[in-house]
């Protein structure tokens, strides 16, 4: 019997969501964070300039489940500007955005301006410093999930994403320090 292997990872900026890279230049991989066993694969993506929570397993019908339509995923993003109410309801109630060259519509979905940052967050690394304006924080709950959603979301309501962490998967919150493994027995049991 071939035993399945779970892993909680805060990833940080900078990492790939993969094991491969296969083009020219180095990047850094979750293989270079911890000694995963073979076969392990990401659940979901964040891409490069995304942090946060990622889940790792070694099977593929877990993976397929949190990848569903019915497990929610939570981001904070710090955005551009200082986000205003007006802002957060249009995120709430689906903006469009282009998707693989056509234009998409979001689902609705739940946000909330963010006044204070987990100490898993913290105030992590310098976006910019003030000279280039104000920054404020968002937490943006959806459960699609298509190609950089959460950025082109925040910039079609006029505030761009300047930096993205995933800071809930379902019933899992982030709750590691950047670069950060733990290995679980079940992803939906686990207690902190």
């Amino acid at each position: 019997m071939i035993r399945i292997r779970n892993f909680i990872l805060h990833k940080p900026h900078g990492y790939l969501s993969q094991f491969i890279y296969e083009k020219k230049r180095h990047k850094k991989l979750l293989g270079e964070l911890y000694d995963f066993p073979e076969g392990t694969m990401a659940i979901g993506r964040l891409d490069e300039d995304s942090e946060g929570l990622l889940l790792l397993t070694t099977d593929g019908k877990v993976s397929e489940m949190v990848r569903s339509k019915t497990v929610e995923k939570e981001y904070y993003a710090q955005v551009d500007g200082r986000i205003t109410e007006e802002a957060v309801q249009l995120l709430k109630n689906g903006v469009e955005i282009g998707f693989k060259g056509i234009k998409y519509t979001t689902k609705k979905c739940e946000a909330r301006i963010i006044s204070e940052l987990p100490d898993c967050i913290g105030e992590g690394r310098k976006i910019r410093d003030e000279r280039h304006g104000p920054t404020s924080w968002v937490s943006i709950t959806i459960t699609e999930g298509k190609f950089r959603q959460v950025r082109k979301m925040t910039a079609a309501v006029g505030f761009p994403t300047l930096r993205l962490i995933r800071i809930r998967v379902g019933t899992l919150s982030l709750q590691l320090n950047a670069g950060e493994v733990i290995e679980v027995e079940n992803f939906f049991t686990h207690k902190p």
